[in-house]
């Protein structure tokens, strides 16, 4: 069964690392501090006894329902404070997690061998590759920022996790004397009591100019840093004297976001939005382009007598003097001899003219900016001084060349019908203000190309792709937008539903024949992008048939690609949570459809994701690495040739395992009833109250009748919180069973051995199925009414359980994946508690007796606390 057994647990306990234990209980222990001094020790205390009972619950020393008749007793407010604790310490136990992560990191590389699923690796593998040279000039890793809402921590919450972090670095030190670590003691201690009182939930709906501020921070603290550090990587790994020689590495990094671009569904993103969005953008990267250009110029110290610069340096500061006297007369005051020093503080003060808009000494394009730069570089390469020219100020150059003016592309999406609509709406002469909004926004992707170059808002993404007509309208709209001066347009088919996937090349057939595509191909290399919904399509046909469908596209798509002489960049439309495509990036990349990759990999970044792998240099560095490492080798002959021959060997058990787990799939989300019972036995409606992000959880185009108009995202969100998280696995059973049933196991066990997308589907169902508590989930699903479907949904739980350790050969779940394993069965009984907090409001509300207002809103607060403690519990929403 699902519970785990005490030996289990027992032994997770036992190999808790050292380090990791230490940080959780000196987390623990001044969260323990914080909670009685604001509650009194009876607060605690009950707190203690909850931790104990479900511990005990766990050990089967005591009952599910014991536990919820102690939760019953308190009163609302006790039970609130209740929540609040345990998500508190969920919040401090994942910044512990994040922190051994991070030094386990560190220890291992180290090392003189490369680490692991680094770019060095993937180096040394291609070493004697013909292809290497290709593949790194073509390399291509987009990761483009969503504003999905999936992150269900405040941005007060994350700041404060953030303060915490600072303080536990400077605790633990190495070296630190014994005053400063009590001093690191007590600034732990007060910004954990800030965390505590500090609102877990939102009071306000978030905009979506909020999105991409709070984006931003991910840019500011991470993102901006980074980059270079991991081109820097790579430049040392491809040959000796990376800092002392012209780079190797050329910028592989593009970002893009559809933060204040995606107006699917989300009527609060406009032109207006838009247009201030790549405002915001271009701020924070000029800010810090400026701060860069700064520093650096402080430390080019290096004296004309033994750096003497180049005579193309010495003109242009001579020009520039003549030019801006004010400006480099008072770097030459400041920094006699100092020729290098002075230029830098003029690229800097030309950077802050572009930031105020000061046309006569802004930068009029991120090239010219890259000239001045490398004007300095070869002036101090000229002088002797490499490592000055090559170190640092490499850094900025790589820094310019990636985030240019504008930081990420800006994209543009919008549904299908919404287009169609606004094309009737011309042709009759009465535009609706919607058609209107359209057309706007098309002004505004001229005048951004305009302001900061084409590549800042080049492509627009059509949502429900099912014809070449759907490409067309956009064009057509262009054209009675702005006329002659149409903006330079990639439009993007979406494909979601699983008819959509099927007729995606056939849209192409069309999509190339249009003329303004066929412009656009010969200029642009012949290159064109297609997106793939996971979302939607998992959400459709259930994991495991959606997983083989998309291949299949990916597969035909390539091959329509090679037989059309296209360039074809797969952008992979992947959620954060199992159920919408998510699971580790590296692992899916190399599962991926044989010359579908081709040194190119781009995906969405969303939500509670983008703080997960860009909150930590670190950490980010890592992820990046990890997911160029697995784009490089799935590139390779060899892996190509080897998931080739797999797809081709397995291929009727793949379709066989598709079918039935669609069928079984379906016999479930399209039973009559089923939208109703899912809304009563999960927090569906309530999640809503959350206020996660600006888009409304369902689609804009008219009444929600079933799950079809149900966004992907709360879809997902809603199983997680009852502990079934039944679009990760459901249906993958019956599928398995299908094989099992008439040829056994075998050619499955196979199957996982030898084709990486089936290990990938059945690893990601093992690890949904491990986050999955039946004991739990039962008692949800209890509140629907409808025993059918809890027997439905047990059984086949029961039934994937049972074949997917069959076929993989696992003892128990996630038995091949240790830390995982430890980490999950030390937090179920914590994220226990807060279920059956949750479980008490959920049942009272749906029992709706007589509950007055007041009652209801209380209630509800102790509903929408623990939906955000399990989130931060089990680390994932949707």
């Amino acid at each position: 069964m699902a519970a785990i057994a005490p030996a289990e647990r027992h032994n997770a306990v036992a190999e808790m690392p050292d380090e990791l234990r230490a940080d959780v209980r000196l987390l623990g222990g001044l969260l323990g501090q914080v909670i009685a001094e604001h509650g009194g020790p009876g607060l605690l205390a009950d707190v203690e006894r909850l931790r104990k009972a479900v511990i005990a619950a766990r050990r089967r020393e005591t009952t599910a329902d014991e536990v919820a008749a102690m939760v019953a007793e308190w009163p609302i407010e006790r039970a609130v404070h209740i929540a609040r604790a345990f998500t508190c310490y969920f919040h401090l136990a994942n910044l512990a997690e994040e922190h051994y992560r991070i030094r386990i990191l560190r220890q291992r590389d180290r090392d003189d061998v490369p680490l692991r699923e680094s770019l060095a690796e993937a180096v040394q593998e291609l070493r004697g590759d013909d292809r290497l040279t290709e593949l790194l000039e073509g390399l291509e890793f987009r990761p483009v920022l969503t504003a999905h809402p999936t992150e269900a921590r405040r941005r007060a919450v994350v700041t404060a996790i953030q303060r915490i972090s600072t303080e536990l670095d400077r605790y633990n030190a190495p070296g630190v004397g014994a005053g400063e670590r009590e001093e690191a003691n007590r600034r732990l201690l007060e910004e954990i009591d800030i965390l505590w009182r500090t609102s877990q939930l939102r009071s306000t709906k978030l905009d979506p100019l909020d999105e991409v501020r709070t984006a931003m921070a991910a840019f500011d603290e991470t993102l901006f840093r980074t980059v270079p550090q991991i081109y820097r990587s790579l430049d040392a790994a491809l040959a000796p004297g990376t800092g002392t020689r012209e780079p190797l590495a050329r910028p592989f990094i593009h970002y893009g976001s559809w933060i204040g671009g995606d107006r699917d569904g989300n009527p609060n993103v406009t032109a207006k939005v838009t247009r201030e969005a790549v405002l915001i953008q271009a701020e924070h990267v000029l800010i810090a382009l400026e701060n860069a250009a700064t520093r650096i110029g402080r430390t080019l110290t290096a004296s004309d007598l033994y750096t003497p610069p180049s005579a193309a340096l010495r003109s242009a500061l001579s020009q520039a003097e003549d030019d801006y006297p004010e400006i480099v007369s008072e770097a030459a005051t400041r920094s006699p001899q100092e020729p290098h020093r002075q230029w830098l503080v003029f690229v800097a003060a030309r950077i802050a003219a572009t930031r105020r808009r000061d046309l006569d000494l802004a930068y009029r394009s991120p090239s010219e900016l890259l000239a001045a730069l490398r004007l300095a570089q070869e002036s101090l390469r000229q002088g002797g001084a490499v490592r000055q020219a090559f170190g640092e100020l490499q850094h900025l150059i790589w820094q310019v060349e990636t985030f240019g003016f504008h930081l990420a592309e800006l994209e543009v999406r919008q549904h299908s019908e919404v287009h169609a609509a606004a094309l009737k709406e011309i042709a009759s002469g009465k535009l609706s203000e919607r058609t209107e909004e359209v057309l706007a926004t098309i002004r505004v992707i001229g005048w951004i190309q305009e302001r900061f170059g084409v590549t800042a808002c080049p492509r627009y993404v059509v949502s429900f792709t099912r014809s070449a007509d759907d490409i067309a309208a956009v064009h057509e709209l262009a054209a009675h937008a702005l006329g002659d001066r149409t903006p330079v347009l990639d439009v993007v088919p979406l494909f979601e539903s699983g008819e959509d996937l099927d007729n995606s090349t056939a849209v192409l057939d069309g999509m190339v024949s249009l003329e303004p595509v066929r412009r656009r191909l010969a200029d642009n290399g012949r290159r064109i992008e297609v997106m793939l919904g996971y979302s939607d399509s998992a959400k459709e046909l259930g994991p495991a048939a959606a997983t083989l469908r998309l291949y299949d596209a990916q597969a035909a798509l390539t091959a329509w690609a090679a037989a059309n002489d296209v360039r074809l960049t797969l952008f992979h439309g992947r959620g954060g949570a199992l159920g919408r495509g998510g699971g580790p990036a590296n692992r899916a990349v190399l599962a991926q459809a044989p010359g579908s990759v081709a040194g190119r990999f781009k995906v969405t970044e969303q939500g509670e994701v983008i703080f997960a792998r860009y909150g930590h240099t670190a950490i980010a560095r890592r992820h990046i690495e990890q997911v160029t490492n697995a784009v490089l080798l799935a590139s390779t002959t060899a892996v190509e040739s080897s998931n080739a021959a797999a797809a081709a060997k397995f291929r009727a058990l793949a379709e066989k395992v598709a079918r039935a787990s669609e069928a079984a799939y379906r016999s479930l989300t399209e039973a009559s009833g089923f939208p109703e019972w899912f809304a009563l036995v999960s927090p569906l409606e309530e999640i809503g109250s959350l206020r996660l992000g600006s888009r409304p959880a369902r689609r804009g185009l008219g009444a929600p009748r079933s799950l079809d108009d149900l966004r992907a995202i709360p879809w997902v969100f809603a199983w997680a919180q009852t502990r079934v998280n039944l679009p990760g696995w459901y249906g993958l059973g019956s599928g398995l069973n299908a094989v099992v049933s008439e040829d056994g196991p075998d050619e499955l066990r196979s199957a996982y051995q030898e084709w990486p997308l089936f290990a990938s589907l059945l690893d990601n169902a093992e690890m949904s199925l491990a986050k999955t508590d039946r004991a739990i989930a039962s008692r949800y699903l209890a509140l629907g009414g409808r025993n059918d479907f809890v027997e439905q949904v047990l059984g086949e739980y029961d039934l994937t359980r049972r074949l997917v350790l069959e076929v993989t050969g696992h003892t128990r779940l996630l038995e091949n994946r240790r830390v995982l394993s430890r980490a999950v069965q030390l937090r179920d009984p914590y994220v226990d508690a807060l279920s059956h907090l949750q479980l008490r409001a959920l049942s009272a509300l749906r029992a709706d007796g007589d509950l007055s207002e007041d009652e209801r809103e209380r209630l509800s607060t102790l509903l929408l606390l623990s939906v955000n403690g399990v989130a931060a519990g089990l680390q994932n929403t949707g």
